[in-house]
């Protein structure tokens, strides 16, 4: 989690934002000079906007905002994409930024807009997405008198940001949204609020035109890593004999994909990655274990807890990867951590190189010595070590019956779905549960950006509203939402959103008609108490579907899975809800449980 907000002290009045920065530039002598435009402020947050080359915006209108959406209706540069309720809005923006690496922009009204729309924001801060959220607030006068609509965005949102912003001056609106902008997406990204007064948006001043750039004093991210440090972790690399690289969501935020591959390749040494890192390395490279942590696979869990040098790249060593710390640190290895985020190093595991900088480029500084030294890795020593990788993978650990014609098994959907699709351009998003974890270890994602998931907050009901974000933003590519019929039903407004915005996405709810994650907990657990884990009224999916304008299908037999897929496909300008009513006994293996260390894996029912 981030602590590294930008003037987290005093961060919310515009009067401070001021004192720490410089004075912005002019975008043009024209925009400077006497015949500078009379603005409103509203007008003014439309051409920031327009500034940042922002072409979606995801929100829902309400009093404190009309002059916003007044000024969004005389303009046709940016679409705004209405959705259902706020939450949706927040979410479908950060699918757009995790698929593209932009900024994803969110605008919701006072009051119950901004508190619909935390569970958005705290999911995006969690897994570090680059947002910013604009929030309208009551007039300035009536803050803090219990208002209409009212609330403390500022003092709500706090412990969800990277940083947030109370507008307190029309004059001061262009600036602050280029710090928004400007904290969002440097450094580890995360999501950043705006909180616009009512009469900030009306009152007009003179507009000077956007700034080219900006400085804050107390906002310096480090980007360039420590030469010693870099050469030093470099030496232990290339001097071990059991070397191993874990890999996290930051290899994708900071775009490293192609250098991490060169290295791994380079070094020969076997790597796996988080569930928010996948994608970032090859998934069918003979040189990936798999997924680690609580559902990963026996050798990439193993290899993490056997390898003598462990090389961290954008990872936190969370609670779901390491299991319990003290297991971990049973076994002794050097640790070389990289990130940009110092507080995120030595924070849960102790480490003994750390390396403070962007992956990216950390990891060209990295390859650079790498290709200019003579030295190599010990290849008898490294083929030792892949002997003993080997014999774990022997194992297969995600096997399941895959020639069972009775009943839907949930891995089979997403096996077959990677088997007709693994060649083409598609992006998967999820919701949170089983089907999840399911599509982690079954779809082999090759490519970054192309799993689209919360991981750190475990938010139910952001598959699809990920998966809209996703269309507009790659509306050649092919959108699969993988899901549940109990996390799609809490965004299941935002199927009427596809229909009016013409985003055609194919969802796949692996129905076992159970909360599947919280059953088997209940089942492992709790003596198989299942408690209140069990969906008793289920809507009919297709005709759910068809009243929202879609096509409904459902799958009930094995055999049918495949055909289903295609015909879902063949309707490329149409939503299709495929429901496929799956086993409701299967769990998830490997299950590492709660306290337990990444290598006392459960791997079966013979385990329970």
């Amino acid at each position: 989690m981030q602590t590294n907000h930008a003037d987290a002290d005093a961060g919310t009045s515009a009067a401070h934002s001021k004192a720490t920065s410089s004075t912005p530039k002019p975008a043009s002598d024209k925009a400077a000079n006497s015949n500078a435009l009379q603005l409103n402020g509203s007008e003014i947050l439309v051409k920031s906007l327009q500034a940042e080359n922002v072409k979606y915006l995801w929100g829902y209108p309400g009093g404190a905002v009309l002059y916003i959406y007044d000024a969004l209706y005389k303009q046709d540069t940016i679409q705004h994409v209405l959705v259902r309720h706020e939450q949706a809005a927040v979410h479908a923006a950060d699918g757009y930024a995790r698929a593209t690496g932009d900024v994803g922009v969110a605008l919701v009204t006072s009051g119950p807009g901004v508190t619909n729309a935390v569970t958005g924001i705290a999911t995006a801060y969690m897994d570090s997405i680059p947002m910013v959220i604009i929030t309208g607030q009551v007039p300035t006068p009536a803050i803090g008198l219990d208002a209409f609509q009212e609330c403390d965005t500022v003092g709500i949102t706090r412990p969800i940001v990277k940083h947030n912003f109370l507008v307190k001056d029309v004059d001061d609106l262009a600036l602050i949204m280029k710090k928004a902008f400007h904290i969002a997406r440097s450094g580890r990204p995360g999501p950043v609020v705006v909180d616009i007064p009512k009469d900030i948006s009306f009152k007009k001043t003179t507009y000077h035109g956007y700034p080219e750039s900006v400085h804050m004093r107390s906002y310096n991210p480090v980007l360039k890593g420590h030469g010693g440090q870099i050469r030093k972790a470099l030496q232990l690399l290339l001097n071990a004999k059991r070397p191993y690289i874990y890999t996290g969501g930051g290899v994708l935020m900071s775009e490293a994909s192609h250098e991490l591959r060169a290295l791994v390749d380079l070094l020969g040494a076997p790597c796996t990655s988080t569930l928010m890192g996948l994608g970032a390395y090859p998934s069918s490279d003979p040189k990936f274990l798999g997924m680690l942590g609580m559902h990963g696979t026996i050798e990439a869990n193993n290899a993490m807890q056997n390898c003598d040098v462990l090389l961290a790249v954008g990872a936190r060593f969370d609670d779901r990867v390491i299991g319990n710390p003290k297991h971990f640190a049973q076994n002794e290895r050097k640790i070389i951590h990289i990130d940009i985020d110092p507080s995120s190093i030595s924070k849960r595991v102790k480490v003994d190189i750390p390396i403070v900088g962007d992956v990216k480029d950390v990891l060209n500084e990295m390859l650079f010595m790498l290709k200019e030294s003579p030295s190599r890795p010990d290849q008898h020593a490294l083929a030792q070590w892949w002997n003993t990788v080997n014999e774990w993978r022997k194992r297969d650990c995600l096997s399941y019956d895959r020639h069972n014609s009775q009943v839907i098994k949930p891995q089979f959907v997403v096996e077959t779905l990677w088997n007709m699709a693994k060649d083409d351009d598609v992006y998967v998003t999820s919701d949170v549960g089983q089907h999840q974890m399911w599509a982690a270890q079954y779809f082999k994602f090759n490519e970054p950006r192309r799993w689209i998931n919360s991981g750190g907050l475990g938010t139910m009901g952001v598959g699809i509203p990920y998966a809209m974000g996703v269309k507009l933003a790659k509306p050649q590519s092919e959108v699969f939402c993988i899901t549940g019929e109990g996390s799609v039903q809490m965004c299941i407004q935002e199927l009427s959103t596809c229909k009016q915005y013409n985003t055609p996405i194919i969802i796949m709810a692996l129905n076992n008609r159970y909360l599947g994650m919280v059953r088997q907990w209940q089942e492992i657990e709790y003596s198989g108490r299942y408690s209140h884990s069990y969906m008793d009224a289920l809507p009919d999916f297709v005709k759910l579907a068809e009243a929202y304008g879609h096509v409904g299908m459902l799958i009930e037999k094995p055999q049918d899975v495949e055909g289903a897929i295609r015909e879902a496909r063949r309707l490329k300008d149409r939503t299709v809800f495929l429901d496929f009513r799956t086993d409701q006994t299967e769990n998830v293996f490997p299950m590492v449980q709660a306290g337990k260390g990444i290598t006392e894996m459960l791997l079966g029912s013979e385990d329970l």
